[in-house]
């Protein structure tokens, strides 16, 4: 449908509407259809069933398309650019379909616009030692992130949300919470490096999709940094098209919301998803109504300070990110902030393996966010010369310490 949209939309220009309206309604139709009609009829047949209505829809739950998420925004991301004139679409059904499936992030991204991919598919460009090189280290690192870090950390977490009775531990759960937390950004930043590393090998660069998002010191900070290829899209695609901010603060902030909403539930269709979506449209909300980062930048320590409560919000709000049910979600949350239920020794609980798991990718996340192995390696050339030891060690810590293993998170959207 897009290829043959895009085609329409450049030789016959007057009828762009039209293509458009093809690409948006064959691609949200099939997304819709196989992601969200369950989702759909059990609710209705739930409220017809409360206030007492005689219907009831047999409803299915469909096999989901692996990777659909990813690759319908991607196709997208093609017809919309074309019909606003910034991609040329391109005639060759090979380029196009290369674009679309291009193996490394086909079904967990980055999300590539085609107006950054498709030039690069369309060039013989050989594979430079650089190239090689950068990707080894992506690569490495990932399955590092992935195997070590958030396949350890997985089954701790998986425990403590699958368990019968929610304990009503404030420490308790702000350790597990931070487990996923950790856990979470591990495992979709383990991919997003292991298909830019690969990609590099095939000769072409994906665009960098985290950027060490849990040291952001606002809430809008953390998007610009998290899953970027994502939350780009849907500010290009959603929030400037709805309006933005162009009139006015008000309607600035119905149109996050309606953005926010509409990301939560494209990442799965459950009301612990859209509850996910309006908490951080809420934190966004007190940012932009107070200006309360800003203002806290400019006292002494006011951006580590800021960072603290940045990442407890998302935290917070990661709970219904994981949580099966949004009872569930509340009960932790309700535990995480009573005080009361401060009880430091339930901590371990957890045992002190996933202590050392949590201490481990803690401070990962700190260098990462410090920079203190770049730095040692910029300022000593002995550092440079290791660094193939170091990434040796890494790839044998991979194979040894790897936890139990798991599909990627993301894989499910």
């Amino acid at each position: 449908i897009d290829y043959f949209a895009g085609l329409g939309m450049l030789n016959y220009p007057k009828y762009k509407k039209l293509f458009i309206g093809l690409s948006l309604t064959g691609n949200l139709g099939l997304l819709f259809f196989f992601k969200y009609t369950f989702f759909f009829g059990t609710n209705l047949n739930s409220l017809f069933h409360a206030v007492g209505i005689p219907i009831q829809f047999h409803v299915v739950q469909l096999a989901l398309p692996i990777g659909i998420s990813f690759y319908t925004f991607q196709s997208l991301s093609y017809t919309i650019s074309a019909y606003r004139g910034v991609l040329t679409p391109t005639r060759n059904i090979l380029h196009f379909f290369a674009y679309i499936s291009l193996w490394p992030q086909l079904v967990a991204g980055p999300i590539e616009r085609a107006a950054e991919l498709l030039p690069q598919l369309t060039q013989n460009n050989p594979v430079t030692e650089e190239q090689t090189w950068t990707g080894l280290n992506l690569i490495v690192k990932g399955y590092f992130k992935k195997m070590i870090l958030a396949d350890n950390l997985a089954p701790i977490v998986n425990t403590a949300f699958g368990a019968d009775h929610i304990t009503h531990s404030m420490s308790h759960w702000w350790t597990v919470s931070i487990m996923f937390a950790i856990q979470i950004y591990c495992d979709f930043s383990g991919y997003t490096d292991i298909a830019r590393g690969m990609a590099k090998w095939l000769g072409y660069d994906f665009i960098l999709n985290f950027n060490h998002p849990y040291g952001a010191t606002s809430i809008r900070e953390f998007w610009n940094r998290w899953h970027i290829s994502l939350s780009s899209w849907f500010r290009d695609f959603v929030y400037i098209p709805l309006g933005g901010n162009r009139k006015g603060k008000w309607a600035g902030l119905r149109n996050m919301w309606i953005t926010m909403l509409v990301s939560g539930f494209w990442h799965g269709a459950a009301w612990t998803f859209m509850m996910w979506g309006a908490l951080h449209a809420f934190y966004l909300t007190i940012e932009r109504l107070t200006n309360w980062p800003e203002k806290l930048h400019k006292k002494s320590g006011g951006l580590t300070l800021s960072a603290i409560i940045v990442f407890a919000l998302v935290v917070i709000a990661w709970v219904f990110f994981r949580a099966n049910s949004m009872g569930q979600a509340f009960h932790v949350i309700y535990a995480m902030l009573d005080v009361r239920a401060l009880h430091p020794k339930d901590v371990l609980t957890l045992g002190l393996p996933s202590l050392f798991w949590l201490g481990l990718g803690g401070g990962i996340l700190l260098n990462e966010f410090f920079g203190w192995s770049r730095k040692w390696n910029e300022m000593s050339p002995l550092a440079r010369k290791l660094q193939p030891v170091g990434l040796a060690i890494l790839a044998v810590a991979t194979i040894y310490w790897r936890g139990p293993g798991g599909a990627f998170i993301y894989f499910q959207f």
